[in-house]
């Protein structure tokens, strides 16, 4: 585990309750997250796998979401503080303690993944290998759903996430990480939050296209 794994690791585990308190209904008041999430859980069912990881899932409120969406979601996190919180809100489902990185899933496996903001702590460097891996989780036609805050300049852009230190990435930039993983862009939503952070909001579906493993 890198150094800022482990401090991440940490900072999640020291704010459990008060995360869960302040996002477990936070898509109640976000209808640009809540409809691309449900876009992507439509787009999976048509797959035929519904075999879903959502990674770095907290306190698995959108994992639970998944599963009302007719997909079979498990969360995976790196805070051990957050998948406990997370069975015990939502104990018919599976939580799992992982890294992104090395997904405790096998080649091919997964219909859809969905990253909701929770690639956002990972240093540029470190990204590729984050999304390579989810890409190999992926079964051919598989789906990942990603969403960050985006910057319009040139280069992704470090700041004082209120947790731990966090990126925002031109949207660009993003996709042509994707794309190296072997991922095809077909649709992005970017927007304004209304926030104080000064970053806009992105959400970027991609596919592993179905010919890639034939």
């Amino acid at each position: 585990m890198t150094e800022h794994q482990d401090g991440t690791r940490a900072a999640y585990d020291g704010v459990v309750e008060l995360y869960a308190s302040m996002f477990a209904d936070r898509l109640e008041v976000q209808p640009f997250s809540r409809n691309m999430i449900g876009t992507f859980a439509e787009l999976v069912r048509g797959t035929g796998n519904p075999q879903v990881a959502d990674v770095g899932c907290g306190p698995g409120h959108l994992t639970a979401m998944l599963c009302d969406l007719g997909l079979d979601a498990r969360g995976l996190d790196l805070s051990p503080g957050m998948v406990e919180h997370a069975r015990r809100a939502h104990p018919a489902l599976r939580f799992d303690e992982a890294r992104m990185e090395a997904l405790p899933v096998g080649d091919d496996a997964l219909g859809g993944v969905l990253a909701h903001y929770s690639m956002i702590h990972t240093p540029p460097g470190e990204l590729p290998a984050l999304l390579a891996e989810q890409a190999r989780a992926l079964a051919p036609g598989g789906l990942l759903l990603a969403s960050f805050f985006a910057t319009d300049g040139p280069e992704p852009v470090r700041f004082d996430h209120k947790v731990a230190p966090a990126y925002s990435w031109p949207v660009d930039r993003f996709v042509e990480l994707l794309a190296r993983a072997g991922l095809v862009t077909f649709a992005r939503l970017l927007h304004d939050p209304a926030s104080e952070r000064g970053f806009l909001d992105a959400h970027v579906l991609a596919r592993l296209p179905w010919s890639v493993r034939q």
